[in-house]
């Protein structure tokens, strides 16, 4: 029987960026196939309310509001968790933020912001989450990063440098960790009906566009990339390291 293989019960899992949308999503999928989830965001009010949805569906929750773009609160944050709530077994860097405008006109401070909160964040909590895991020998890491690790379009630029620095930071934990015991792979989500891309969703033009670009013909559903991501956090990937997975419809096979 394979499923034991995807069996996460018993393991803790720490999803940022967990109020809504992706986070939230996998927060869920994770929790359905026998994980506690400790949620984390910065909005206490939406972080209680997201527990309790998983709450009155059965599972076992708890919320741990610090912010991601702040080294100190975030070991803090992963001290606290592993002292008063249990071991991260995994964690899953989901926390990030998008702004979109011409390269020529960027603001310098959303570039800083881009970069503390779509890749700041993941060298954060990963290192203080593996300082965790290394000592008891294992532990997974999910970084959450695009297709925009691999593709870039107009208006975008300095979120594409943020996703591709994701993706081989991802190699580099692995290439320190994966000796101490540790999986960390990434997910690269393509284009999904999230909080984020609502403009895009409500974009006749860039919708049609997305469409006729992506082999499946669709956008997403964030529910759709709930199988990656248990995937990565089981057993089943005892022996896949460094890598990137693209659940993108089809999107980055295409030029």
């Amino acid at each position: 029987m394979a499923f034991p293989l995807f069996d996460l019960t018993g393991r803790r899992a720490l999803v940022t960026g967990s109020s809504q949308g992706i986070g939230y999503a996998l927060a869920r999928g994770l929790a359905e196939h026998g994980a506690s989830i400790v949620l984390n965001g910065r909005d206490r009010s939406k972080l209680e309310s997201a527990a309790k949805s998983l709450r009155d569906a059965g599972h076992e929750v708890s919320v741990s509001d610090f912010d991601v773009t702040d080294h100190d609160a975030v070991r803090q944050g992963i001290d606290a968790i592993e002292r008063d709530i249990g071991p991260i077994d995994i964690l899953v860097n989901n926390a990030g933020m998008q702004f979109r405008t011409a390269l020529e006109d960027f603001p310098a401070e959303r570039w800083e912001q881009l970069l503390k909160a779509n890749i700041s964040s993941v060298f954060y909590a990963g290192q203080a989450a593996a300082r965790h895991m290394i000592k008891r020998g294992q532990g997974k890491i999910i970084n959450i990063a695009s297709v925009q690790s691999e593709l870039a379009r107009p208006g975008i630029a300095p979120y594409t440098a943020t996703k591709g620095a994701v993706r081989n930071l991802t190699r580099g934990m692995c290439a320190d960790w994966a000796k101490h015991g540790l999986q960390v792979n990434a997910i690269a989500p393509g284009y999904f009906k999230t909080p984020l891309n609502q403009a895009l969703v409500d974009s006749e033009e860039f919708s049609s566009w997305l469409e006729k670009r992506t082999p499946a013909a669709r956008w997403g559903d964030v529910d759709e990339l709930v199988g990656a991501a248990v995937f990565l956090a089981s057993r089943a990937s005892s022996f896949v390291n460094g890598h990137t997975l693209y659940v993108d419809g089809g999107i980055t096979t295409c030029l």
